[in-house]
């Protein structure tokens, strides 16, 4: 095992700072294990603590070291990635400290899921992780790409595998955004084996990328024997991305939805966004063409105005009207409001409802030809219908039973 011989610094610190520690590591060839820990939490947790770092060190084979700890309530799996993080600048070695994997980490997505709202997280800040998934979003995103300095993303890679491991997410579906490829592969040996159910491949404009990942992930999958499956969305956000859309959109069976990123797409433009949206709506109809061409599902942009929540829900409601499906969110407030209004009308559900009893009470008949009123009704508008439905029973609008209840 190589040594490198100088001290490293690595986590956050600072007054705002919760959740989180800040690990000074400094390996020696004498002196055996020193460990000097300043945290707030230390009467109650300072033995646990002090373990912890010992086995850490312990595992990767280290006898004489000094780590100090600035300490701000952060949780083992914090800890023990910043700890990680700092070492691997330190000594070269393929092992991994693993957090234990929690039984709810371990469930898989579907193509098909709802995704109305996904909540981004920077990959590097703790605190925000720990709770998230109690505000309910359809997904979690731990954002290894632009929510984090340059300087501190190789640290953040322990922290998201860790919390891919650790976090208990209550149902979300588990997103990591990658970076921008090429280095964006590197990040999938941190994300793939730890139970990720899809990936955010930012600023996409090819199939070719789609097919780089696939390639990096078979590699991983050969090598650690991971078989659940894992999901792509990539990310349109340049001109060229949108002239690609399609081509994207029907790349791989693994692409399961297509976002657009607006911030960059517009400055690729080289105009301003507007909440209007004008400048960008060939862009999005583009996309949501292409997607619906794919059969994959069309998720619009994040609104990057938190307080206003009108401006939100108009901006959701022009979304759906546009065929998106979902939008990405920055502030847990923004959900609610995003929920609310994808959902589908009184007027929608009601139809729907017409709509499957009167093929239900076809197929009981033994008829080939279904009809509501005057109107023929063919198997696009039952699946239509049946979307609706299935939307309304999952946001609480109608019981799962509503067929066998009188009308």
């Amino acid at each position: 095992m190589s040594i490198i011989n100088k001290k490293v610094t690595v986590g956050n610190l600072g007054a705002k700072v919760r959740s989180d520690c800040q690990v000074s590591l400094e390996l020696k060839d004498t002196g055996g294990i020193q460990l000097a820990i300043n945290s707030k939490v230390k009467a109650i947790f300072g033995k646990s603590i002090e373990k912890l770092c010992a086995d850490v060190l312990h595992f990767f084979d280290i006898e004489h070291a000094v780590l100090e700890l600035e300490d701000r309530g952060a949780l083992p799996f914090v800890i023990s990635a910043r700890i990680e993080a700092a070492l691997k600048q330190l000594i070269e070695t393929d092992k991994e400290y693993l957090p234990e994997i929690i039984p709810e980490n371990t469930t898989e997505s579907k193509k098909e899921q709802f995704r109305f709202s996904r909540l981004y997280l920077p990959g590097n800040t703790p605190s925000m992780m720990i709770n998230a998934g109690i505000h309910k979003p359809n997904g979690i995103i731990l954002d290894l790409e632009d929510a984090v300095a340059p300087d501190k993303k190789e640290e953040a890679r322990y922290l998201v595998r860790n919390a891919l491991r650790a976090v208990n997410f209550y149902g979300a579906e588990r997103m990591v955004r990658i970076n921008q490829l090429p280095n964006g592969l590197d990040d999938l040996d941190f994300v793939v084996p730890h139970n990720v159910n899809l990936l955010l491949i930012p600023k996409c404009e090819s199939a070719d990328q789609i097919h780089q990942v696939e390639v990096r992930i078979a590699q991983i999958r050969k090598k650690t024997g991971v078989k659940h499956q894992i999901f792509f969305m990539p990310i349109i956000e340049s001109a060229l991305g949108v002239e690609k859309a399609f081509e994207i959109a029907s790349s791989s069976d693994n692409v399961v939805a297509m976002a657009i990123g607006l911030e960059d797409f517009t400055a690729d433009l080289g105009v301003q966004r507007t909440n209007e949206g004008i400048e960008s709506f060939y862009a999005r109809t583009r996309l949501v063409n292409a997607c619906k061409a794919a059969g994959i599902q069309p998720i619009d942009s994040v609104f990057s105005d938190v307080s206003d929540m009108k401006a939100l829900a108009e901006n959701v409601k022009k979304s759906k009207a546009l065929g998106f499906e979902g939008m990405g969110c920055i502030h847990p407030r923004q959900i609610v409001v995003i929920h609310e209004n994808f959902a589908p009308e009184t007027a929608q559900i009601e139809k729907a409802q017409k709509i499957i009893r009167a093929f239900e009470e076809a197929k009981t008949k033994g008829l080939g030809v279904v009809s509501l009123g005057t109107k023929m009704i063919d198997p696009p508008v039952v699946k239509r219908a049946e979307t609706t439905l299935n939307l309304a029973i999952e946001l609480g609008l109608i019981s799962k039973n509503w067929l066998e209840e009188k009308e």
